[in-house]
């Protein structure tokens, strides 16, 4: 699908990676990863041709189709979530045009046996087969599936897009991109802006994804669960295995460990060789010896350890003072932003070095919780924090405040204080913000860099009580794993909002769930949060809705079916699993017919009689499901 040879990228004269070649096949869905700042968005960048490389080459199979979900995007205003997502299937919407425009004219026209009827009659069959055959009777419904997937509520369909936050416009983004059937699908941090939920849903959509997936992400399980392939690139160069990322870092750990061993057994041997080289060379006798040994060294090619950038954060939070026992008090707590009300008659009691998770679907009330919790907005209720609380407070949108025009080192100087001023530097040189670095200005930072500054620029102001929301945006996995250690050392309170499930695993004993206007305390872990559902999925665990009849119920209606009538329901029964057999089976070959069309539609359409049998084909299937719906309905009936 795609050969990509020796590329290089550089800015500035220097270079961001260099040399660089691998392929990518049908079937690969990578796990792109390394650093911030090391490459992986721009890689991704050159692949869908949004810039040019410094040098190397490409070279993809023809036609293909790239989707790319950029992690800035534009949208036009004024269309509904349905409209924009719509826009996803180009080639349907225009023959859609083309058909009500022929439809218009043959209701109008009454020149039956004219030639320009005819051609319309032709053209109005030629496009209806390729509307057919490009899914244009089920794209409304199958866009639907997909927004739904990603979070989108059927209320929201007709809403503007214009009304959404960005991380909501980013899904409908994706959903535009998982609709296309891409033939190579390149996803930058697609679980920023998902809810768990969400993130379960797009795993399994993608592990059923038939074409090539390029993904970079820093959630380690999202990685493990979709990848089969993992290319990281560290310090200008690639490291590529067929393998998913846990399995990645223990193989790759593996490789440089007998590196580092042949390595050494190599020098053993080079030093030996050395001095025999020096002993001969004062004998006469012995010369052309050394002169032989001398000529074998310099064809020894030099075993090289692969090199890995270590750089990490160092971070430590320290408590401000000892608080109260109870740090925060909320009874009858209520929200509402217009007609929406978010939470309802919440009433809260968190206690001194709590670790909690705020957990559940986008829109539920995490993010308010922890806005009214520090002051942020007004509320309903009563909510009171306890003796000596402090809260230190990271927002969700924490790195887009920092102001653009000022570098790393004037953001920390304006909010240092005079007891803290004079560490800055140091603080910041433990953020990875160190020489230069501190003299960038914020517009120039990449996402991951804004965070950890936001980080950094968090430890000036004292806090004993520590709100993080969704902390773990846009960092790479090294920092991330440094974050989670040192708020596993945090002596204080701490609250996380987070969809990263491999973040909050270990990190809290609490889980809050938030549904329907209301909080469910969990006594547990993320892990513990997930087996109380009894699924992965949260998303079926939100909806689902199971009414048992009691065993004794059940025998009892049972007993009153007469034997006619479980003849009649046995019979009904085999009717039912033979007609699901059938549509299966026409199913499978309809299914195989496309294939072929898509591979080689003039080819394959030419045969005599094609599109009536495939027409008979599909008319089959929707009458044998009109006969399985009737056949369902007095099973139902019988039951």
């Amino acid at each position: 699908m795609l050969n990509v040879h020796n590329l290089t990228v550089s800015f500035a004269g220097s270079d961001l990676f260099s040399g660089i070649t691998f392929k990518l096949n049908k079937g690969d869905r990578i796990g792109l990863i390394g650093k911030n700042g090391a490459g992986k968005s721009t890689l991704l960048k050159v692949i869908s041709k949004d810039i040019e490389s410094s040098g190397g080459t490409m070279a993809f199979d023809k036609d293909i189709r790239i989707g790319f979900l950029r992690q800035d995007i534009d949208f036009v205003e004024g269309r509904t979530i349905l409209e924009e997502a719509y826009e996803a299937f180009e080639e349907i919407k225009q023959l859609e045009a083309k058909l009500d425009k022929i439809n218009e004219e043959l209701a109008e026209r009454t020149d039956y046996e004219s030639e320009y009827y005819h051609d319309l009659m032709v053209n109005l069959n030629d496009f209806s087969h390729r509307y057919e055959l490009l899914g244009g009777y089920n794209y409304k419904g199958n866009t639907e599936k997909i927004l739904q997937g990603l979070g989108f509520q059927r209320e929201d369909f007709d809403k503007l897009t214009d009304t959404f936050s960005g991380g909501w416009r980013m899904r409908i983004e994706l959903a535009k991109l998982l609709l296309q059937n891409n033939d190579i699908l390149l996803l930058d941090e697609p679980t920023n802006h998902l809810d768990i939920e969400s993130i379960i849903w797009l795993e399994n959509f993608l592990k059923n994804y038939s074409g090539a997936i390029v993904l970079v992400s820093h959630d380690k399980m999202f990685l493990d669960n979709v990848t089969n392939r993992t290319i990281e690139i560290s310090l200008g160069q690639i490291y590529d295995y067929k393998k998913p990322y846990s399995q990645f870092l223990l193989l790759r750990g593996e490789i440089k460990e007998k590196q580092l061993q042949a390595q050494k057994n190599q020098e053993k041997e080079i030093k030996a060789t050395q001095l025999l080289i020096d002993k001969f060379r004062a004998k006469a006798n012995k010369a052309s010896m050394a002169q032989s040994l001398i000529k074998k060294l310099d064809k020894v090619e030099r075993i090289e350890v692969d090199n890995d950038d270590n750089a990490v954060m160092n971070v430590r939070f320290n408590i401000s003072k000892e608080p109260g026992k109870i740090v925060v008090e909320a009874e009858d707590l209520s929200k509402s932003y217009g007609d929406k009300h978010v939470l309802e008659n919440v009433d809260l009691l968190i206690e001194r070095n709590s670790k909690i998770a705020f957990v559940g679907q986008n829109g539920q009330g995490k993010s308010t919780l922890a806005k009214i919790m520090v002051g942020e907005i007004a509320h309903g209720g009563h909510l009171k924090l306890g003796h000596n609380v402090e809260i230190g407070y990271f927002a969700q949108n924490q790195s887009e405040h920092l102001e653009p025009e000022q570098t790393v080192l004037e953001i920390m100087e304006n909010a240092a204080t005079d007891t803290n001023r004079m560490r800055v530097r140091d603080m910041l040189g433990a953020f990875l913000f160190g020489g230069e670095a501190v003299d960038k200005k914020a517009k120039m930072l990449s996402g991951g860099e804004r965070n950890r500054l936001a980080l950094c620029k968090l430890l000036l102001s004292p806090f004993n009580v520590l709100i993080m929301d969704e902390p773990t945006n846009h960092l790479d996995i090294a920092s991330k794993n440094v974050l989670k250690e040192a708020l596993k050392q945090f002596d204080g309170t701490l609250i996380v909002v987070s969809h990263d499930r491999d973040f909050l695993q270990g990190l809290t004993t609490t889980v809050y769930g938030f549904k329907d206007k209301v909080i469910k305390e969990y006594l547990g872990d993320i892990d513990f949060f997930l087996e109380q559902h009894q699924i992965e999925n949260l998303r079926e665990a939100e909806k689902r809705t199971v009414v048992e009849k009691k065993p004794d119920t059940v025998k009892k209606a049972k007993q009153q079916l007469s034997r006619e009538e479980e003849k009649e329901l046995k019979k009904l029964k085999n009717k039912l699993s033979k007609i699901e057999t059938q549509i299966d089976d026409l199913e499978k070959e309809i299914s195989e017919i496309d294939t072929a069309l898509e591979e080689n539609y003039e080819v394959v359409s030419a045969k005599p009689d094609f599109f009536e049998t495939y027409k008979l084909k599909k008319a089959e299937v929707e009458k044998l499901m009109e006969e399985w719906s009737e056949i369902e309905e007095k099973i139902e009936n019988c039951s």
